[in-house]
């Protein structure tokens, strides 16, 4: 599924509107689920209009698909703070890097988690779980990607374990309680530290 473009000029009102609906999506949601929300209920707790919901939205559809969006803005955020961070604090490694951005990951689901959870209980728009494991394998490969050494290649295969390894955790974290839920990402943090790209042999000097 892809996020249907919207105008880049949007009044004081409109966007006051636009995030109204947003947060009443997300409340709905949560509470019924995504299959058995209604539009009519989303814009009865956002205190608007159906016209104004299919205004700045195609449908329910593009309600979630936009609380997506701002989540893994969200995310983005802090995994990318976590690597400043740890770069201040002399961390080079790239394997580590990628791996400190992980846990960022993890933290942020299970501070999220209400959120998280409507992404990665199953109950999403058609397409959408194909398109959560595909967004997941590109933020892989852009850490991949950015934190590794300049003259070494790309390791689709731990690009592999890594994202699906993320996948799984993430549906983990985010029922359990504070406490197990960040002992669970530490220790996952801690085994994806140990995974190292494959040397073959015509790679050995």
């Amino acid at each position: 599924m892809e996020k249907t473009d919207r105008p880049t000029r949007v009044s004081p009102r409109g966007a006051a509107t636009r995030t109204a609906l947003l947060k009443a999506a997300a409340q709905v949601f949560r509470t019924v689920g995504f299959a058995k929300a209604g539009v009519s209920e989303v814009v009865a707790v956002a205190g608007a209009s159906v016209g104004s919901l299919y205004h700045h939205f195609t449908g329910k559809a593009d309600l979630y698909l936009a609380l997506y969006e701002e989540f893994q803005q969200r995310q983005q955020e802090r995994t990318h703070q976590a690597v400043v961070d740890a770069r201040a604090r002399g961390e080079s490694d790239p394997t580590r890097l990628m791996n400190i951005a992980a846990r960022a990951y993890l933290l942020g689901c299970i501070e999220e988690r209400e959120t998280t959870r409507l992404f990665f209980s199953g109950d999403g728009p058609p397409g959408f779980e194909y398109q959560l494991r595909a967004r997941l394998t590109q933020w892989t490969d852009r850490n991949v990607a950015l934190y590794r050494k300049a003259d070494e290649p790309v390791d689709e295969a731990l690009l592999i374990v890594v994202s699906g390894a993320m996948l799984l955790a993430v549906a983990e974290v985010v029922n359990r309680d504070d406490a197990d839920s960040l002992r669970l990402a530490d220790d996952i943090t801690r085994l994806l530290d140990q995974l190292q790209p494959l040397r073959r042999e015509d790679d050995r000097p």
